[in-house]
């Protein structure tokens, strides 16, 4: 048995939490002088009416050490094998506290952590393609070996509805978010190599949406893919989304779910993308 854990970052289908086995560890959000653990004493819709009550940003903070030593406690038995998948190393220090958890608990479970390189609907594609492969007869090493490929494929192509929340966050100036109001300017951005990058500016929402199919069809043209659609409090822009890219793309499978806290907190309500990658 191999117990699979991810972070808050990943986004998935809440089925696939109890279908495919996965624990996630909750990141730490912080509202002014109270800390909440995200989806234990905060759910998506809360912190959303938070911010809009205070008309700030919360700063989220990756779960410590200690929170990991203790997570991996309470779900394994001495000599388990943890897979534990998170968020690129490049955007949040999570991963760095897996790896010292993993090294504190070295004498009683081999913890292996898993630089995802990635985020959201990234991190839970590869939790799934994980438990598949190990219910297949497959031991640690060859699943991380495979997940290793996999995370090489995976493009993650995001559009946000105004720029004000990564105003309020520090992502961007206010001059730039004020001049993208103005111009009603949609913001395009992918997440490559571990970074999250504004790579283009589109005119209108639906201009942006087309934007996202369009640059997915140019990455893996007719190649068959699995697809992820994320939406931050806008699922009705996420199913459209979903349904042009049906329309354009050689979609085997597709799955339509929440964008995670920890990259709403950044990007802000109305923010949807597709994550994607070729399959053989």
């Amino acid at each position: 048995m191999i117990h699979i854990v991810t972070d808050g970052a990943a986004d998935m289908p809440k089925e696939w939490l109890k279908e495919f086995d996965i624990h996630v560890v909750p990141i730490n959000i912080q509202f002014g002088e109270k800390t909440y653990l995200q989806n234990v004493d905060l759910d998506t819709e809360g912190f959303y009416k938070l911010v809009d009550e205070t008309r700030k940003v919360p700063k989220t903070s990756q779960p410590t050490p200690h929170q990991f030593v203790e997570f991996y406690k309470k779900i394994a038995n001495e000599g388990d094998t943890i897979l534990s998948i998170h968020i690129t190393s490049k955007l949040s220090g999570t991963f760095d506290s897996a790896v010292a958890a993993a090294r504190e608990l070295q004498r009683t479970f081999n913890v292996i952590p898993f630089d995802s390189t990635c985020g959201s609907a990234g991190i839970g594609m590869l939790c799934r393609e994980a438990r598949i492969l190990e219910r297949a007869g497959r031991g640690a090493d060859e699943i991380v070996k495979q997940l290793e490929a996999m995370r090489e494929k995976i493009d993650i192509f995001l559009t946000l509805d105004t720029l004000n929340y990564a105003r309020m966050s520090g992502r961007v100036g206010a001059m730039q978010a004020a001049l993208a109001s103005v111009l009603n300017v949609k913001p395009i951005a992918t997440l490559g190599n571990g970074v999250l990058n504004m790579t283009e500016k589109v005119r209108t929402r639906g201009a942006s949406l087309e934007r996202l199919v369009a640059m997915a069809k140019e990455k893996v043209g007719n190649r068959p893919i699995n697809l992820t659609v994320v939406h931050a409090r806008d699922p009705q822009s996420g199913q459209s989304l979903l349904e042009k890219a049906c329309e354009t793309l050689n979609v085997k499978e597709s799955y339509l779910t929440d964008l995670s806290i920890s990259i709403a907190a950044n990007l802000g309500p109305g923010t949807v993308g597709l994550i994607f990658y070729p399959i053989e």
